[in-house]
């Protein structure tokens, strides 16, 4: 009984936040691979803006990001138990500063690197989508607003993907790389609408994150790095994109 009620909250906490968002990449990749266009010459857009007036444009992409918080709220509260704080058992704390700061930076350069290598990869192979990773238009906020964008995305995939379902499925009785492949393919699989390269270097780094969890047991590092990986790549598009337009043009 206790293992129906697991997996049926791990479904309806999957099917609430990233389960759905896994189910429409899926969807939007068939959507790209029948379209005509090759993969490579196809396109697709993070932080697009949301209207044509500023105002307008700003409180919807700050819904966005607020109403999207509240996925990782539920799961914080699915974890708490009496006594036992979920912030503490997922390692999402401030008892390690510093040293959560050094792990989360040094993961930047383990998978950054790498990362920027396989999509530059999968653009010349044509099995990765152009990336927009900013609005065309910038306004005061924007930097603000793309520095929250990538806040809720690090807090959204490291305490869902890693510090929930990895203590979920730990409860299941799974083995530690069992869960360990299985979050970082489902880390993947809701990339996909990138193209194929993006899935590749997901679950690489799905891997990396999921064994790093395993060892030290804090989600702080992962949401550290994860969110200086968004960062660069929201803020620091338009350079890329007049760096390098060919990799990261339209």
């Amino acid at each position: 009984m206790r293992n129906t009620r697991l997996w049926a909250e791990i479904v309806i906490v999957l099917g609430l936040s990233l389960g759905a968002s896994a189910v429409y990449s899926i969807v939007s990749l068939v959507a790209k691979l029948t379209a005509g266009p090759p993969l490579g010459q196809q396109s697709t857009a993070l932080n697009a803006s949301r209207s044509e007036r500023e105002w307008l444009d700003a409180t919807y992409q700050f819904l966005d990001v607020f109403f999207a918080l509240f996925a990782v709220a539920l799961v914080l509260y699915l974890l708490w138990e009496p006594g036992r704080s979920a912030f503490r058992r997922i390692g999402l704390d401030l008892r390690h500063p510093l040293r959560d700061l050094g792990a989360g930076l040094a993961l930047v350069a383990a998978i950054g690197i790498p990362g920027l290598a396989l999509y530059a990869a999968g653009r010349a192979l044509g099995i990765t989508v152009a990336v927009s990773a900013s609005p065309a238009d910038w306004y005061w906020w924007t930097v603000p607003m793309l520095v929250l964008s990538a806040l809720r995305a690090a807090l959204t995939e490291e305490v869902i993907v890693v510090g929930y379902l990895f203590t979920r499925l730990r409860e299941l009785g799974w083995n530690r790389w069992t869960i360990i492949l299985a979050g970082a393919v489902f880390r993947g699989s809701y990339h996909l609408y990138q193209g194929f390269g993006p899935f590749l270097g997901n679950v690489a780094m799905g891997v990396v994150f999921g064994w790093c969890y395993a060892r030290w047991g804090r989600t702080m590092p992962l949401v550290v790095a994860h969110w200086v990986l968004d960062i660069v790549s929201f803020v620091g598009y338009p350079l890329a994109v007049g760096w390098w337009p060919d990799l990261f043009g339209a």
